[in-house]
């Protein structure tokens, strides 16, 4: 097993996060992860409080193993979900698009841990002087929506910037990003793209799919122009937005066809005129297993690689 200050504070055979991604983080797949000893993680982008508060509850019907509920800061209903929060109890709050600062000390209050998600050393340091309990730190080869700095360069600078246990997200699918993130100082990891790809998601199979078949040049990030950039899987949908672009289209006019776009490709499976969001690791993901299978595997590796460097490394 491998055992850090993560591990010890969730309780966790495995110190892996699952991404709490919109339309995709459905109950199925964070009862299935928390279930088979990771954290798993609601995704509420795309949902109102009541049907937070449902999803929520469903959580708790399939699993009794602690798991988490991300919030989307932009969300017009990020305070009335973050109010369904504080009477749910869930272990964690992971937050994403901005500053969670105004909602650290009631969640705090009632003993709710909080993990950020963020993209810059400075955000990570504002926020520890809240009172965080960690910081999620994302690097660029994210899928979704993305910052602007690497992962490896980015996760030691954020470990060496504050004294929170780092989780480090973005480019990681296997057992060497996982050593690869432990070695940068990170208390786990978090795997958003990788999670796509198990039985127990929910996403439609040409989403999936679409990822299997994806190769190292096949993401790329729209939304560069409106400051609001997004990685996905190059299709029509994500050519025309960068058509419009470089035409120095509205945000109005890019907003307009971007609207339901993710919903589309995740719940309808269209994989052209949906946006198809997805890691650079895509090019690493060559199958669909288990979440048991997959979190056992990536255990595996992990320990096959650490015990492999000790016999190569003369101390």
């Amino acid at each position: 097993m491998i055992k850090t200050k993560l591990t010890q504070m969730l309780g966790l055979r495995y110190p892996i996060l699952q991404g709490g991604m919109a339309w995709v983080a459905t109950p199925e797949l964070v009862a299935a992860v928390s279930e088979s000893g990771a954290f798993g993680i609601l995704g509420t982008g795309h949902l109102n409080s009541e049907d937070s508060l449902k999803a929520i509850r469903e959580v708790k019907k399939l699993t009794s193993r602690p798991f988490g509920v991300n919030v989307m800061l932009q969300s017009i209903y990020a305070q009335d979900i973050v109010r369904v929060i504080l009477e749910e109890k869930p272990t964690m709050v992971t937050t994403g698009a901005g500053n969670p600062s105004s909602f650290v000390p009631a969640l705090k209050d009632k003993g709710i841990l909080v993990f950020p998600v963020i993209s810059s050393v400075a955000l990570a340091i504002r926020l520890q002087r809240t009172g965080v309990d960690g910081v999620i730190a994302e690097g660029r080869e994210s899928g979704g929506h993305v910052g602007k700095t690497a992962t490896l360069p980015f996760i030691p600078q954020v470990v060496d910037a504050v004294s929170l246990p780092v989780v480090a997200a973005g480019g990681i699918a296997d057992g060497r990003g996982f050593v690869a993130a432990l070695s940068l100082g990170a208390a786990g990891i978090q795997m958003g793209t990788r999670f796509i790809c198990t039985k127990e998601s929910k996403v439609h199979q040409s989403y999936k799919e679409a990822i299997i078949k994806a190769g190292d040049l096949s993401t790329i990030v729209t939304g560069e122009s409106i400051a609001h950039p997004v990685r996905v899987i190059r299709n029509k949908l994500a050519n025309k937005f960068m058509e419009l672009e470089k035409k120095n289209a509205s945000i109005e006019e890019l907003e307009e066809i971007g609207v339901g776009s993710l919903r589309r490709a995740v719940l309808d499976g269209d994989i052209e005129g949906g946006s198809v969001m997805s890691g650079e690791i895509a090019g690493l993901i060559k199958d669909i297993p288990y979440v048991s299978e997959l979190l056992l595997r990536l255990e595996e590796e992990a320990l096959s690689i650490i015990s492999s460097l000790k016999d190569q490394v003369e101390v």
